[in-house]
């Protein structure tokens, strides 16, 4: 069994693989220090388990772990933590496993041989409830690889059957990729950031340019950094209206 330690505490990392050392039941594969590092370390090491912090600078345990989950075969999580009573009742309505710091040699074995994945659900929900209620990035999947795209880089998400198609600024060109996400989850995730204009687009509210009629007398959104056009429902367009004013 191979384990990936994440903790942005060196003396944490050295004390946890002291640990599982002694245990004898699995092999520390490698170390990471913040969520973008267990991302490549993940990819690198293929784990069994990741034994993930919450607490870190930049992106926390619970988005990394998000990010982890949208892997083809993801390892299992078991997140390490020093939060209060109320982020630990959290985990435990989740049912979602975790090690309290200081972490005991006892309990360490008892959570690595009871170890089981956490859902998409899960990993949601408890994002809820986190100091931190939605993600800074949203993950891509790309020729085995995880690509981190910075949620203030979208410009908009287009639903097309299963999966979305995510058009983001990178060297000042759009860039349209696929993610395997809900667009209902994902406005409720961010709903300062996107605006509904038709069932099946969100667009970022910082990108609107213009709203225009075409000859067939549709209305459409023109988004800057963009030559697209986006069709606006009649449903949404009111409340499009009163937002652009």
């Amino acid at each position: 069994m191979k384990i990936l330690i994440v903790d942005d505490e060196k003396l944490a990392c050295q004390r946890l693989e002291l640990l599982i050392n002694e245990l004898k039941i699995a092999e520390v594969v490698g170390f990471a220090h913040n969520g973008k590092q267990a991302l490549k370390e993940t990819v690198k090491h293929q784990p069994d388990i990741i034994l993930l912090d919450i607490r870190m600078p930049g992106m926390d345990g619970i988005e990394t772990a998000q990010h982890i989950n949208s892997m083809e075969t993801p390892p299992t999580v078991i997140f390490t933590t020093a939060y209060d009573d109320y982020a630990l009742k959290a985990f435990e309505t989740h049912a979602i496993d975790y090690l309290l710091k200081p972490i005991r040699k006892e309990r360490l074995q008892d959570a690595i041989n009871s170890a089981k994945n956490i859902s998409r659900l899960q990993l949601n929900e408890l994002r809820r409830q986190s100091e931190n209620a939605s993600r800074e990035h949203i993950s891509v999947r790309i020729q085995g690889d995880i690509r981190l795209i910075p949620i203030r880089d979208i410009n908009y998400l287009l639903a097309d059957q299963k999966y979305i198609t995510v058009g983001y600024i990178l060297k000042n060109e759009i860039i349209e990729v696929l993610i395997d996400e809900s667009l209902v989850s994902l406005e409720k995730e961010f709903p300062s950031t996107f605006f509904r204009i038709h069932r099946n687009a969100l667009i970022a509210k910082k990108c609107f340019e213009a709203l225009e009629k075409n000859s067939q007398g549709q209305m459409k959104v023109k988004c800057k950094n963009s030559e697209k056009r986006f069709d606006v429902s009649r449903r949404h367009l009111s409340e499009l209206r009163k937002f652009l004013k």
